[in-house]
C-alpha cells in the first residue's frame, strides 16, 4: 500500500463509510495531501544544509459543491492531514516555525474538482510580562497579528526564553535584537539595534545595524516580518 493509499483508508477509517461515500469522484482527501506536500517542497527556503523553512499556514478555496462537500469533516480530515505534513517534513529536514493551520473557503468561480492553495511560513509570537494596556499615542510593534506596545525602554526580540518578544522563526537567533526607547507618547524616540545575530535586521528593506524606527516602519528580522504601529489615542 502506497502512502497516499494509506492516507485515505486512515481517512475513511476516521469516520467511517458515511465519510467515505462523501467523497467518491469530486476532490479527494488524498489529492488534498499531495497538494499540500508539494506545496512544502515548492516554498521550501533553505536555512542550513540539512534544514529549510517551510509554510505552516495552509488556505485551500474548493467550488461550492465541493466546499460544502468537505467542511463538515474539516476537523477530521485536517488532523489526519497535519500529522501526515509533519511526517512528511521530518523525512525531508523541513521545518515548520508555528503550528500548521488549514482553513477552507468557498470561491464560486472554481469548477467542481478544483481547488486552490495559498500558503505562509508564519511564526509563532509569546511576549514575556506583556503589559497591561498601552500608554495613549504610543508606538507598537506589529508581528503576524498581535500587537505588542512599545512602552518599556528596552524591548529584546530573540527565539530563547530570555527574549521579552519571543518569535519561534528558526532563522531568528536567540538574542536576536533589541529595540530602545526614549520618552514617552507621541514625542518618544525609537531605534532597533542588532545584537550580532547570524541573520541580521532589516528596516525598510535595508540591512542595518541599528537604525530609527517611526509609524509605519517595516521591520525584517529572520524571515518574520514586523511593523511599527499607532496604539491610537
Amino acid at each position: 500500500m502506497g502512502v497516499f493509499d494509506s492516507v485515505e483508508k486512515k481517512l475513511e477509517n476516521a469516520v467511517g463509510g458515511v465519510f467515505a461515500r462523501a467523497f467518491r469522484g469530486d476532490v479527494q482527501p488524498v489529492e488534498i495531501t499531495a497538494r499540500l506536500q508539494r506545496e512544502l517542497d515548492s516554498e521550501a527556503k533553505l536555512l542550513s544544509r540539512d534544514r529549510k523553512l517551510v509554510p505552516n499556514e495552509f488556505h485551500i478555496a474548493f467550488s461550492t459543491h465541493d466546499f460544502g462537500r468537505l467542511s463538515p469533516y474539516s476537523s477530521t480530515l485536517n488532523a489526519e492531514v497535519t500529522a501526515e505534513l509533519h511526517n512528511y517534513a521530518a523525512e525531508r529536514g523541513y521545518i515548520f516555525n508555528g503550528p500548521v493551520t488549514i482553513e477552507y473557503a468557498e470561491n464560486a468561480k472554481l469548477p467542481i474538482g478544483r481547488f486552490k492553495v495559498t500558503s505562509a511560513a508564519v511564526a509563532g509570537v509569546e511576549v514575556v510580562d506583556e503589559p497591561l494596556f498601552a500608554k495613549p499615542g504610543a508606538l507598537a510593534i506589529e508581528v503576524n497579528g498581535y500587537r505588542h506596545p512599545l512602552n518599556d525602554a528596552v524591548l529584546v526580540i530573540g527565539r530563547g526564553t530570555e527574549a521579552d518578544l519571543r518569535i519561534n522563526d528558526p532563522g531568528i537567533s536567540r538574542q536576536h535584537a533589541r529595540i530602545l526607547v526614549q520618552g514617552h507618547g507621541a514625542q518618544a524616540t525609537v531605534t532597533i539595534e542588532d545584537l550580532g545575530s547570524t541573520n541580521g535586521i532589516s528596516v525598510d528593506g535595508q540591512k542595518v545595524k541599528s537604525a530609527p524606527l517611526h509609524l509605519g516602519s517595516q521591520i525584517t528580522i529572520g524571515n518574520t516580518s514586523a511593523t511599527i504601529v499607532s496604539t491610537g489615542k
